[in-house]
């Protein structure tokens, strides 16, 4: 059995998950300690960052270099196209979303890390890390901030980047006809891009859907519905409505 190491919390986590799920792979996701995770990461793969996948003998951290080994293990289902052009677009739209990853984890946390419902998704209702939570939560704050760079002015510079980065995208989106972002399927670009920002729109199904209106902070509610009137966070829904077929519940265990 495959075993997929995360924080529930992570949006790079859930672009993981979706490639599991893409490829109709049979998984655990196994949830892992903030900071604490570091000593088996370290030891696996070298690296000290979720998700990491480990697959029979294999062990692969990084959610771009899992998408690569699924892709070379697993050829059904590709998410990347044989043919050059459409292959370098969608590693070139990974990127993108990588850096929009970064910069969405910075802004959302500077509103969200002193939220009640991020510690409960982080921590879990039942189990250890819940037992812990009391004991753990002023660590993890402190190290989530510390961690991310979670000041005013660097979280408004993330800010004006995630504009800048969703404006880029969504260009592409619309150049490409407005259903997927390279050629006529999903595939990497698509899923590391919905991944990536979907804590910006608070999808349903996902860690950062909110239990109601009142639970999220005016900035993000105000991003999330001026998202919802453009291309781009139609795409991302629309994404997750039609293509998200998730085989794995993503509170882990």
């Amino acid at each position: 059995m495959r075993t997929l190491y995360q924080f529930p919390l992570s949006h790079y986590c859930e672009k993981a998950r979706w490639l599991l799920d893409h490829k109709e792979l049979d998984y655990v996701a196994k949830n892992l300690m903030p900071g604490l995770h570091r000593p088996l990461t370290r030891w696996k793969t070298s690296k000290d960052t979720l998700p990491m996948l480990k697959d029979g003998k294999v062990w692969i951290a990084d959610s771009t270099e899992i998408a690569l080994y699924l892709d070379g293990q697993y050829p059904e289902r590709p998410l990347l196209r044989r043919e050059p052009a459409l292959r370098s677009k969608a590693i070139e739209l990974d990127r993108l979303a990588d850096q929009l990853g970064i910069h969405v984890r910075r802004w959302m946390y500077l509103y969200l890390i002193d939220e009640p419902q991020t510690m409960d998704v982080m921590f879990g209702e039942t189990g250890l890390m819940a037992k812990l939570r009391p004991m753990l939560t002023p660590v993890i704050k402190k190290g989530v901030k510390q961690l991310y760079g979670i000041k005013p002015e660097r979280c408004a510079a993330s800010k004006l980047k995630v504009d800048q980065l969703i404006d880029q995208i969504e260009a592409i989106l619309i150049e490409n006809g407005g259903r997927y972002l390279v050629g006529d399927q999903l595939g990497l670009a698509d899923i590391a891009v919905c991944s990536l920002a979907a804590p910006l729109l608070g999808v349903i199904g996902t860690p950062w859907e909110p239990a109601d209106r009142g639970d999220v902070p005016e900035p993000i509610f105000e991003m999330r519905d001026q998202l919802l009137e453009r291309p781009f966070g139609q795409y991302v829904m629309r994404m997750y409505q039609t293509e998200r077929q998730a085989r794995v519940d993503w509170h882990g265990q």
